[in-house]
């Protein structure tokens, strides 16, 4: 999981819709640094990931159901609603995911009323197309990250040592062994445990009362679903205005002189983007219809060459021997006349050597079978052997697709950029136009999207009903078909118990190893931590020759945590690596942290700003001016990717103002609010320039 961006609305202390923040995701420059004083938004910030994805906050987060921005609702009319959202994006297994979580606030005469969260997600697949997942969008994202894993890497750095905290361990254990692979086995054996439950109890059969009921509540859905479609259908009337009204500005900016070459070669690039989208879309479904109707041969070539060794086997033991058939002894013995005229209709000593070649003649009809499956089994092998080549064939063309795909991509947003940063205001105005429009079209497509999730859910809930009403009772073949499925269910019950136990100790024991590494290369301290084998995590020292429990400090509480956030990220790369986890490929994974730096001292300060960047792959660091110079500057400075800093409009009159240097350039940190209210704005940082 890599994080490209995020966006806010009206969150917190952020008023109005923020610029996009844009996340490094590189190999070396991997690292995204926000600055900001007390008081400015940072945890603010923090939370936002964790809103959008679980909906949860982190302890220090003040006054959770104050989440719509205080300016916006002060300026809104009575009855009307007042936007707010946070609209993240991601990279995962070259898929791109943008997923924006909503509520609205209603300003009435005495209070404020927030609506119920909304969830939204699309997924973008090579081709460029977006989609909305066939499963609910908080299963898409438990499936990358975890909610029970999120404490760890979306964390508020001054309080990072609580996850060591005693109350805190079974917490850990629990949340280590989802990471791990293991909660994957005990939550299919519990639901094995579940369904031979199931399969014991004896099934009721549904009364007419019940399928009433049954009727009742199909015919709620159906009325449902036709609501849905007319909100489906005034929606896609609006998407085809706003692609009218986006046309209309393209045709405008390659109207204007100045602006006429980029936006030509805007247009040539978008149609190259369409063509290889295409290329790329039917490229898949040629692999696709490939493994449908070729694949087997691949899985073949253990048993064609299993048929040869019996084939082998056979004709060694005489079975198969090639020369005179049994058939045409038997003709010869009842013609009763050999072909050397002999007779062979009496018991004499001719038809008894003639009898003799029975055993060891062998049938022409086996013969010329195993002849064609012979055939039969060099055309399969051969087919393996041209559908691998095929397969690699197309897979080289969707790597070249793809290439091309991602250079007309960073080509078309370097003319993006240049015309918002056009001298022409016009030009401008038209490019932010045309961005506003591309904007609105998503969120429109999120939405037709949301609809059309709660469609399919209610179909689904249809389908089920449909099923229910018509089911009656089992007879007595389904019972025994259950009963049968009982003895499976314990069966695979015992084997994933043995595997669970196997795996539990390999893993455990090799993160416990990694812990140890990177604790020493941070701490000075002779302290060794311990993972225990229900992955509770301690710190011990080894003095006297006995190893006992050590009252560690916050400091190096707050080392430890971070060595096992680390070692987890580093052991999971590795097995994921090594196809040694029973999880989807999570091989990579973001570090957010708010204030990391701020309880430690030097020393530990410059280890930590020096090893963290390069065991994450992905680092954005929320920090104070005071935290940020010194030793974590120099340390962190040479993995920017990305840098940005949060303004803090101060209501206060006589507000002391406050400003930080990076890059040579000042950069506000707090400043005199033009009006009545305090906001944050989000101002990116320009090194090169």
């Amino acid at each position: 999981m890599k994080l490209t961006s995020i966006r806010l609305c009206n969150f917190r202390s952020f008023y109005g819709k923020t610029p996009e923040i844009t996340l490094a995701v590189g190999d070396i420059c991997n690292t995204t640094m926000i600055h900001g004083n007390n008081g400015a938004g940072k945890t603010s910030l923090l939370n936002a990931f964790t809103w959008v994805l679980y909906e949860k906050f982190s302890a220090a987060f003040a006054s959770v159901e104050q989440l719509v921005n205080k300016r916006a609702i002060a300026e809104a009319k009575t009855g009307n609603p007042i936007e707010c959202w946070v609209e993240i994006s991601w990279e995962h297994e070259g898929k791109r995911y943008r997923v924006k979580r909503q509520c609205r606030a209603y300003k009435n005469e005495t209070d404020c009323n927030i609506s119920k969260t909304e969830l939204l997600m699309q997924i973008s697949g090579d081709d460029g197309r977006w989609y909305f997942p066939p499963q609910q969008p908080e299963e898409v994202i438990g499936q990358i990250l975890p909610a029970s894993l999120h404490q760890y890497f979306f964390f508020d750095g001054e309080r990072i040592e609580e996850i060591v905290r005693s109350d805190k361990k079974a917490e850990i254990a629990e949340a280590t062994k989802i990471f791990l692979g293991v909660e994957v086995i005990n939550r299919s054996i519990r639901h094995l445990a579940e369904a031979k439950k199931s399969l014991e109890n004896e099934l009721k059969i549904i009364g007419n009362s019940e399928v009433r009921k049954l009727l009742k509540e199909q015919g709620r859905i159906e009325l449902e679903i036709e609501k849905i479609k007319k909100r489906q259908t005034e929606r896609i009337q609006e998407l085809d205005y706003q692609q009218t009204f986006k046309k209309d500005t393209s045709v405008r900016l390659q109207e204007l002189s100045a602006a006429k070459e980029l936006q030509s070669r805007r247009e040539n690039l978008e149609k190259q983007k369409i063509y290889y989208q295409n290329q790329l879309r039917q490229t898949k479904e040629v692999i696709k219809k490939a493994i449908s109707g070729r694949g087997y041969s691949v899985l073949l070539p253990e048993l064609t060459a299993k048929f040869r060794e019996i084939v082998t086997q056979s004709k060694q033991r005489g079975d198969l021997n090639s020369g005179i058939s049994r058939e045409f002894i038997d003709n010869l013995l009842k013609s009763g006349s050999c072909i050397c005229g002999a007779d062979l209709s009496a018991e004499n000593h001719s038809c008894e050597n003639v009898r003799t070649w029975l055993k060891k003649a062998g049938s022409s009809s086996v013969e010329e079978m195993t002849i064609r499956m012979g055939s039969q089994a060099d055309e399969i092998d051969k087919q393996g052997i041209i559908f691998w080549e095929d397969i690699d064939r197309e897979q080289t063309r969707i790597t070249r697709l793809r290439k091309n795909l991602s250079e007309i991509e960073a080509e078309l947003d370097s003319i993006q950029e240049k015309l918002r940063k056009d001298p022409s205001e016009e030009i401008r105005s038209l490019q932010k136009r045309f961005d506003d429009i591309e904007k609105h079209i998503t969120e429109l497509t999120l939405e037709q999207g949301a609809n059309q999730q709660q469609i399919n859910n209610y179909n689904k809930e249809l389908e089920v009903l449909t099923k229910q009403v018509a089911k009656q009772k089992l007879n007595e073949e389904k019972q025994a078909l259950a009963q049968r499925r009982i003895i499976a269910t314990q069966d695979a019950i015992d084997r994933l118990t043995e595997v669970k136990l196997r795996q539990e100790k390999q893993f455990r024991l090799q993160l416990e190893k990694r812990v140890k590494e990177i604790f020493s290369e941070i701490s000075f301290t002779p302290y060794i931590p311990k993972i225990s084998e229900k992955y509770e995590l301690t710190l011990v020292e080894n003095t006297v020759g006995l190893e006992m429990p050590v009252a560690a400090s916050t400091g190096e509480n707050q080392i430890l945590s971070l060595s096992f956030i680390s070692s987890i990220i580093d052991r999971v790369r590795e097995w994921s690596a090594k196809k040694m986890l029973m999880l989807t490929d999570s091989s990579t994974f973001p570090i957010v942290m708010d204030s990391p730096f701020g309880s430690l001292d030097e020393v530990y300060r410059r280890h930590i700003a020096k090893i963290v960047p390069s065991l994450a792959n992905q680092l954005i660091i929320l920090v104070t001016k005071t935290q940020w110079r010194g030793e974590v500057e120099t340390e962190i400075s040479p993995r920017i990717g990305k840098e940005y800093v949060l303004t803090y409009y101060s209501s206060k009159p006589d507000c002391e103002q406050d400003y930080i240097e990076l890059g040579g350039d000042r950069y506000p940190l707090v400043r005199q609010s033009p009006n009545e209210f305090e906001y944050t704005e989000i101002i990116e940082v320009n090194r090169d320039g």
